[in-house]
């Protein structure tokens, strides 16, 4: 293989991962959900979402892509992976930065304990751990907790333009805060992810990631792979110096396919031609090192060292548009506060908290197209992360199922908008100190609008006074938190929604 080849493959991974990449990037930032009609199948095909949804085509495709060119997944359709190698190739600016990693050998301890973490904690209903190693849900809660704030600004900025031109073509859309948990999760990833790559490139990669240990059981017997030729290496270690997996050793002309990632860059550095990119499946590498059992030798001790998960302290008023409302442009009106529930309320398609619990990625794609401003991320230790729906800023509208549509994780399953009008998710409460009616003031705002007809107006005496209060007929309430959102009573509503354990269909 010559350099020219050499070249072009690398050009192609490079072009690849840049389309990848901001494909992935523009699902989280789509508000509208248009987008998912298109690029949605690219959610889809991540390892572990398609897993927790028992997509077994889509994983048995990315495995058999793993054994024909080895981790190619990493490098090109793994977000969180492209991100890495942005940061890496930052880190390599300059011409004392251009030959900066060095061969280290495969920690196995540490890859092999994070993956059983991972199984555990998915067996044991721990979904707050499993998203916190999940790279693609990774990379969605730093692109929608800081980069779509901005995008948003930007796009209320334009509709503004365009309204001043005489256009309305565009919308704004509201700008606020939707976890602070999820938000320093999302920055201490960044931050580490940042500095890990920027000196070490792939140590994420080939350290901690689940995905990437379960790949690297493949990748040892890829068909296509990086080969050294130990009869033309001049032994100038350029490739070795050049490879961010710190896979490739060139004192015994070996490479680590368990970690290589493929990128290529190794293949572009050679200028002896000794590194080709072929067919290898099942033969033996010329200058390959071996031990007494023919296994290759993996000595030697890495000068690598993982570091800590930096804290910070990120400043969130700037995340939040706080827009004074006034009532008739006389008084300030009370923003609405989160009552206290028993059971959290997760959409329709759930089919239950713990169905949920273990399916969910906590990868935020569902909170990022809500269009009503229901689901935000869980600040519970259990599901910390985890989408849930709350009826301050909206309510779960009948005739909306975006949420249903984006999952990549088989948490929401899919559901028709008629279906979704006969599931259960919850159930009203009625609380009598804080209704308005009870109080003798005229309102009947939640049996107005409720959309299944659950709650009545009934006279009924209360503290010796005749009162027209709501009664709940649970048997027909279906949760949407109509009824909670549109209450006048302030901080909290005059009735409120508790989740179900088991969705119901009625």
């Amino acid at each position: 293989m010559t350099n020219v080849s050499a070249k072009a493959l690398r050009t192609t991974r490079i072009i690849l991962a840049t389309v990848s990449i901001l494909a992935v990037t523009l699902l989280f930032l789509d508000f509208t959900g248009t987008i998912h009609a298109y690029l949605g199948w690219m959610a889809k095909i991540q390892f572990l979402p398609a897993l927790l949804a028992l997509n077994f085509g889509v994983i048995a495709a990315l495995i058999v892509l793993t054994l024909l060119f080895g981790r190619i997944y990493c490098s090109v359709i793994c977000p969180l992976g492209i991100l890495q190698d942005v940061f890496a190739w930052l880190g390599r600016r300059g011409k004392k930065n251009r030959l900066k990693y060095s061969w280290s050998p495969e920690k196995k301890w540490l890859r092999y304990t994070m993956l059983a973490v991972m199984i555990v904690a998915w067996v044991a209903g721990l979904g707050a751990l499993v998203a916190l190693l999940a790279p693609y849900s990774a990379y969605g809660r730093i692109v929608q907790s800081l980069l779509a704030p901005v995008w948003a600004w930007g796009n209320n900025l334009f509709a503004r333009w365009a309204e001043h031109a005489g256009s309305y073509a565009f919308y704004t859309t509201d700008v606020w805060l939707k976890g602070l948990s999820t938000l320093i999760v999302a920055v201490v990833t960044l931050i580490t992810l940042a500095v890990l790559a920027w000196r070490n490139g792939r140590t994420y990669c080939n350290t901690i990631c689940p995905v990437g240990t379960v790949l690297s059981f493949f990748s040892r017997f890829a068909m296509f792979r990086p080969v050294i030729d130990a009869e033309k290496c001049k032994n100038c270690k350029v490739c070795e110096r050049r490879c961010k997996a710190s896979c490739i050793h060139i004192g015994e002309h070996k490479i680590d396919y368990s970690r290589c990632v493929d990128c290529f860059d190794c293949l572009d550095s050679c200028k002896f031609g000794a590194l080709k990119y072929r067919y290898a499946w099942g033969k033996e590498i010329p200058g390959q090192a071996r031990n007494d059992k023919g296994q290759a030798r993996n000595d030697g001790k890495g000068r690598r060292a993982f570091l800590a998960g930096a804290a910070i302290a990120a400043g969130t008023a700037t995340l939040q548009a706080q827009e004074k409302k006034v009532d008739g442009g006389l008084a300030v009106i009370i923003d609405k506060k989160k009552p206290v529930r028993q059971r959290a309320i997760v959409p329709p398609g759930a089919r239950s908290l713990k169905h949920f619990a273990q399916h969910c990625t906590a990868c935020q794609l569902c909170v990022s197209v809500c269009p009503n401003g229901v689901l935000r991320p869980s600040t519970d230790l259990k599901t910390l992360m985890q989408p849930e729906s709350s009826y301050e800023r909206g309510y779960c509208r009948p005739e909306c199922n975006k949420c249903a549509q984006v999952c990549p994780a088989g948490a929401i399953e899919k559901i028709t908008v008629e279906q979704k009008s006969s599931i259960q998710i919850g159930h009203a409460v009625w609380v009598k100190e804080n209704c308005l009616a009870a109080k003798g003031r005229k309102c009947d705002n939640c049996a107005h609008h409720c959309p299944a007809g659950a709650i009545q107006m009934v006279e009924t005496e209360i503290d010796g006074k005749s009162r027209r209060i709501p009664v709940v007929n649970e048997a027909r309430c279906i949760g949407c938190g109509a009824c909670e959102n549109l209450c006048p009573a302030r901080p909290y509503s005059g009735i409120y929604v508790e989740g179900n354990t088991i969705h119901n269909e009625i």
